[in-house]
């Protein structure tokens, strides 16, 4: 399959769940993918399943010098590219009598602050025409307790969508969000880390969700390339895949 035959991706965050999952697709459709990540595990991980068509790399999201190497290895290795994926993101849940300074600038940091200075530092390599997506939650538009600092840092990236679109359409680049409900991903078993308590919240969310199921990350990845290069007349958007638990 060569829908995307001649695209060059990048994704940040791309070694396990959505990030993945996207760059799976890419890379079936004929793209050329270098995903980053952090953890070891999931850097060998990532590899072993993407094989040698893609370009695994190690990469810290909160850090203006790692997104700097970055940008260079990907100017060494694409010049330019069509898409740059902002995956990476992670949820601390901390209730207001809890949250500590430390807890908020890591939230901020790693969802708000570093995909704002990624797109900041990748965007010379973007292709007129290119997209930006960018991974925001529901947490930005729903009150979730024990979730104050993440929803807060993901509404600033939603916003950050909206104003690097409408500062970037003169350059023909669309900049979008894609807006995950419950997707069940790895990151689920890392947040909630109780005896019981991953499964419990999975049982609860089916309750609340009403499609009555958890997303899946494949489902995500369509959403992305669908923003990313079929909604040719899209830009500043916000795009939910929540099974409407954000509609209603």
């Amino acid at each position: 399959m060569d829908r995307y035959k001649g695209k060059t991706a990048i994704i940040i965050g791309g070694t396990s769940g959505m990030g993945l999952a996207t760059a799976k697709m890419l890379l079936d459709g004929g793209a050329r993918v270098l995903v980053t990540g952090l953890s070891k595990p999931g850097l060998d991980s990532a590899k072993k399943e993407l094989g040698n068509d893609a370009i695994v790399v190690s990469s810290d999201a909160r850090s203006l010098k790692d997104l700097d190497a970055l940008a260079s290895k990907v100017k060494s290795e694409f010049d330019t590219i069509d898409l740059l994926f902002v995956n990476a993101g992670f949820s601390i849940k901390a209730p207001i009598e809890s949250i500590t300074e430390a807890n908020y600038d890591e939230m901020f940091n790693l969802n708000a602050k570093g995909p704002l200075f990624a797109v900041q530092k990748l965007l010379p390599l973007i292709n007129r025409g290119g997209s930006i997506v960018l991974t925001t939650s529901i947490a930005n538009v729903k009150g979730m307790p024990g979730q104050a600092a993440y929803g807060a840092a993901k509404a600033a990236l939603r916003s950050f969508a909206r104003t690097l679109a409408a500062e970037l359409v003169s350059r023909e680049i669309r900049v979008n969000a894609v807006t995950p409900g419950p997707i069940d991903t790895p990151i689920i078993d890392k947040v909630f880390t109780g005896e019981g308590e991953a499964a419990q919240i999975r049982a609860k969310m089916i309750d609340m969700v009403p499609m009555k199921r958890w997303g899946k990350s494949e489902e995500i990845a369509k959403a992305v390339l669908f923003l990313a290069f079929d909604a040719t007349f899209t830009t500043g958007a916000e795009l939910p895949v929540d099974g409407g638990w954000s509609q209603f």
